[in-house]
């Protein structure tokens, strides 16, 4: 029997294509997987689970020996910004390769559930006065990236968050400028070992709505001992709000793990005098390190410069918050015009969940100028897993001015050193610490305030006293104090409190080596 070899054909096309039909149609049924924390964390797992390998220099001598300014001069043209002709909320501009920053970033863009390279340009790149040829730009990549954000202005696109550098990262509110910085991750800071910097080699951005308020951005870490998936929502306004996700992998033992590093700069301020003819009366990004212990005592350790390198921790757990804060904002104390140390923010790090035992460290390091950050704090846990064990960390960033987080009765506003009129002078140390806090506006008027004060072995407390600041309407204690051995710093330790009742945060106070 003849089969009918067209209608064979046809009818078989006709169960291919229904075949077909239902295949679209579960694969249509079956959501796109989106780019997530995940896919980051299982890169940093593979990248933990193999033999560390230095990032490719790739830049030439060109760029390469370009000086401090002429690295400067390179500028991501504005009007090529990313998103730009999409009209988006945010923007990107991007840092050239170039002197230090040797290695290239990768920068992807997440846009319908894919990350897309975002491709190097150099055509978008403004060189100014520097003479490069195309030899010296034939390799070159990004060396990182600015995000843009309409705080001051509903015209105008604010500088808003910056990552360039290892893991370094700064953000600005409403009506601030950069100052301190903030990290990824710290290894072994302040070690005879030597510190370890890890970079940021990737970063995934999503790309925004017309409507969004917030940025969404992953970042892969890595370096010889450790690598780590980061992801960053950034919500930029009066406060920018950084939430950071972390997850971290060993490749080797590390003796300090630092969480949520931050690094400012502490050259001279109230406590401590410059010690050239300078105009101006406090130069500093922070003056001081605020924590917040998870007991609910608030902890306030004015900064200093020391003249040898000073390493100091406190031991808490689960800690409700720390960070470097700018607590003087009247641009009185600093009169420099230029630098408006005022207007640079305070860095609070909140804990999200429970980050169990472990210390706030303080590292204060020597510095002749005001160009060097010489100040870093860090949460540091007391168990650190094996190579190859996942170590999380989850916490709230927020970059504020005016609005800073202060404890619920009274905190320390200055702490002034040095003596006043004496008859007869001699070799103790006069200090002078102000409180102010709605506290002072309950309290009755014969309530008797003193300061609870202590002093370790290398001290002693000759004279202390509290007296009601009628200026501020807050409270002073003045200390005077001996120090037994010059070349050994003096740990002090205070609070006002009236009977039995604490009246304010704990003041705790360095007195450096000389």
């Amino acid at each position: 029997m003849l089969r009918n070899f067209s209608t064979d054909c046809f009818t078989a096309k006709r169960v291919q294509a229904g075949i077909l039909l239902l295949v679209l149609s579960f694969v249509s049924s079956v959501p796109a997987l989106a780019f997530d924390f995940n896919d980051v964390a299982k890169k940093a797992k593979q990248l933990a689970s193999t033999s560390y390998k230095e990032p490719p220099k790739n830049i030439s001598k060109g760029l390469e020996n370009l000086n401090y300014d002429q690295y400067r001069d390179i500028r991501y043209k504005r009007d090529s910004a990313y998103w730009r002709t999409s009209k988006l909320p945010f923007e990107l501009t991007f840092f050239h390769q170039g002197r230090q920053f040797a290695s290239a970033v990768k920068l992807n863009e997440i846009t319908s559930n894919r990350a897309r390279p975002i491709p190097f340009d150099a055509r978008n790149f403004d060189y100014g006065k520097n003479k490069l040829s195309a030899q010296d730009l034939k390799h070159a990549g990004f060396a990182g990236f600015r995000v843009h954000y309409p705080i001051n202005k509903a015209s105008y696109k604010d500088e808003v968050v910056v990552f360039l550098g290892a893991s370094y990262l700064r953000a600005v509110g409403k009506e601030q400028i950069y100052g301190l910085s903030a990290r990824g991750l710290a290894v072994d800071t302040a070690l005879n070992s030597g510190e370890e910097f890890p970079r940021f080699v990737e970063f995934w951005i999503e790309r925004p709505n017309a409507n969004s308020k917030q940025l969404t951005i992953y970042a892969l870490l890595d370096s010889r001992r450790v690598s780590g998936a980061y992801r960053f929502v950034v919500k930029p306004g009066e406060q920018t709000i950084t939430e950071v996700k972390s997850q971290l992998y060993l490749r080797e033992n590390v003796t300090k793990l630092g969480i949520a590093p931050l690094t400012s700069m502490y050259f001279f301020g109230e406590n401590q005098r410059a010690t050239s003819d300078d105009y101006r009366p406090e130069v500093h990004d922070s003056d001081g390190l605020s924590i917040q212990s998870g007991t609910g005592e608030w902890i306030w350790r004015p900064l200093v410069n020391p003249k040898r390198l000073l390493v100091t921790s406190y031991g808490l757990s689960n800690p409700s918050g720390f960070g470097l804060m700018q607590r003087d904002e009247k641009q009185a104390n600093y009169e420099d015009l230029e630098a408006r140390y005022e207007a640079r923010p305070s860095a609070w790090v909140e804990p999200i969940g429970k980050w169990g035992p472990g210390r706030v460290e303080l590292v204060q390091i020597p510095t002749p100028d005001e160009l060097n950050d010489n100040i870093v704090s860090y949460w540091v846990p007391d168990q650190i897993p094996k190579p190859g064990t996942p170590l999380n960390f989850d916490y709230r960033l927020s970059w504020h001015k005016g609005a800073q987080k202060l404890p619920p009765l009274s905190w320390v506003t200055q702490t002034r050193r040095g003596h006043g009129y004496l008859r007869k002078p001699d070799d103790s140390i006069a200090l002078f610490v102000d409180f102010e806090g709605p506290i002072f506006k309950k309290l009755a008027k014969e309530s008797k305030i003193s300061m609870r004060v202590s002093v370790d072995g290398n001290g002693e407390i000759l004279e202390s006293h509290v007296i009601k600041n009628e200026a501020t309407g807050g409270y002073r204690a003045a200390l005077r104090v001996k120090r037994i051995d010059d070349k050994k710093p003096v740990e002090m330790r205070g609070f006002l409190q009236t009977v039995n009742t604490t009246l304010s945060e704990t003041w705790s106070y360095i007195l450096p080596a000389d």
